[in-house]
């Protein structure tokens, strides 16, 4: 193994070994089926439910029998994504992960550490008979990442404990009281193409090297969206005569901020001096725009053969208008919390699906009336120009709640071990916690958890010293905590 040298060897070597599970959102039976033979192993009791949710039982240790139940909750899913070149499939292949000075990383994929690490860490605690605690009720939830599926379909009663930990947030030294509500807005364009019968030039545009990341965490970071990069470039071609599209697709994940775009264009030969003048103009200007939040931004224009179909101008027209408007990214800020988003909102992927072209984007705030209002924005812009429109069911938000009991014994504890505040804050990405609270009202909840970096994409990262800290906060909390 290469991580069971690092400190705490018990839950690195959890850790390694999900690393070798496939979980891909919606295809978590290996890792649930993993994780029952874990509990079988340690003679702990289990219940899956229909969702494919797991819980795994431990009694409280004999000091601690009068306390109450916590129940610790992480995602077994993982965002799968990949640079261009790496070959991984992620349905069978393990991630192969190393350690880079600080960090651990995987080979070209993402990690898997949101939320690997949160498993890795209720398996720790499961297996290790020295720790103290209450109760406890690991709650492993399937299809965070492509929809919160898990969190939607749990069933009342599925769980005991009037507390829980979350352990699915990515900032050591971080309380998380609050996340925002989010929804999908699907835009769908009938693709309509015609044959090509004249010798046209034909190029690939490829828009790569950004540096992506969550479309919640790293909304306000000023990344560049490959797909409104493209996009830019497309509208100016377009100017010019007879100059036509085949294919643009790009992005992948609907919560994660696109990387990476591709287009096929086609145009008579006598265009070709005037089209590379205007990349040419395009790359070296757009270099510059993003050099400072985006220093490995690549842009190539590639001959090809010339493609045997085009799609409609009209269509075409239609499909970059549409992109062109659409609103994207940081729409406002919190009036009640300093530096968190309110509003935002990412276009997330464009795809060819069959004699489709489906756009997906997604908007996140932590005021219902703001999300339903940029969703609906959005799909106006859309709608304007001739695309169907279908939105996603959503998810609420949960709200903080600074006179919790949770915060308080967890902030205590975090002043003690370390000799520092915490900060307390909400997070604008989307946790499970909203739907919790939908199904058991009164739920007392926190969520932490070590340093993540690139969160869903390959530059994921996992910070080892802030693993060690999140492990002594956890255990301290099992050991504090009694609410009676």
């Amino acid at each position: 193994m290469i991580l069971d040298k690092l400190n705490p060897s018990l839950l690195w070597q959890y850790f390694e070994e999900i690393c070798k599970i496939p979980r891909a959102s919606k295809h978590e039976e290996k890792i649930i089926s993993f994780l029952i033979d874990f509990a079988n192993l340690h003679n702990l009791e289990y219940k899956k439910d229909a969702a494919g949710n797991l819980v795994i039982f431990k009694p409280a240790t004999s000091l601690k029998k009068n306390s109450s139940a916590i129940v610790l909750q992480s995602h077994v899913d993982m965002v799968c994504e990949k640079n261009g070149g790496v070959a991984h499939n992620f349905n069978t292949d393990p991630i192969q992960v190393h350690i880079d000075n600080e960090w651990v990383r995987a080979n070209g994929t993402t990690l898997g550490a949101d939320d690997g690490i949160g498993v890795a860490a209720m398996m720790a605690v499961l297996s290790d008979r020295t720790i103290k605690h209450g109760p406890l009720e690991c709650l492993f939830t399937v299809d965070e990442e492509s929809g919160l599926t898990g969190a939607f379909e749990l069933q009342k009663g599925f769980f005991a404990g009037k507390t829980l930990l979350n352990l699915d947030s990515e900032d050591e030294g971080e309380l998380f009281i609050g996340c925002a509500g989010g929804i999908d807005t699907t835009a769908v364009f009938p693709l309509t193409q015609k044959n090509v019968f004249e010798t046209y030039k034909g190029y690939l545009l490829s828009v790569t090297g950004l540096t992506g990341g969550h479309s919640g965490d790293d909304i306000h970071r000023n990344r560049g969206n490959a797909l409104k990069i493209m996009t830019s470039f497309l509208l100016q071609i377009m100017e010019m005569s007879d100059c036509e599209l085949h294919r643009f697709q790009g992005g992948n994940l609907k919560n994660a901020i696109p990387r990476e775009a591709f287009a096929s264009v086609l145009f008579p030969p006598v265009f070709e001096e005037v089209f590379l003048e205007l990349y040419q103009s395009f790359k070296e200007k757009t270099a510059v725009d993003l050099a400072e939040y985006e220093p490995s931004f690549s842009f190539i224009a590639d001959p090809i053969p010339s493609p045997e179909t085009k799609i409609s101008r009209d269509l075409v027209m239609k499909l970059l208008h549409a992109l062109q408007n659409c609103p994207n990214g940081v729409i406002s800020w919190s009036n009640d919390i300093k530096d968190l988003v309110e509003t935002s909102t990412n276009l997330a992927s464009i795809k060819f699906v069959e004699n489709e072209i489906v756009i997906t984007t997604s908007q996140r705030s932590s005021s219902e009336i703001a999300k339903k209002e940029i969703a609906s924005e959005v799909a106006e812009v859309f709608q304007s120009h001739g695309a169907g429109i279908k939105h996603s069911a959503g998810y609420p938000g949960w709200s903080p709640n600074m006179e919790s009991r949770i915060l308080q014994v967890t902030a205590d504890a975090y002043r003690r071990l370390f000799y520092e505040e915490p900060k307390i804050k909400a997070i604008h990405a989307g946790l499970e916690c909203g739907l919790f609270l939908e199904k058991y009202p009164g739920l007392d909840m926190i969520s932490f958890g070590p340093t993540i970096k690139g969160a869903h994409s390959p530059d994921e990262r996992l910070h080892i010293a802030s693993v060690a800290k999140f492990w002594v906060l956890l255990l301290e909390i099992l050991k504090q905590f009694d609410d009676e």
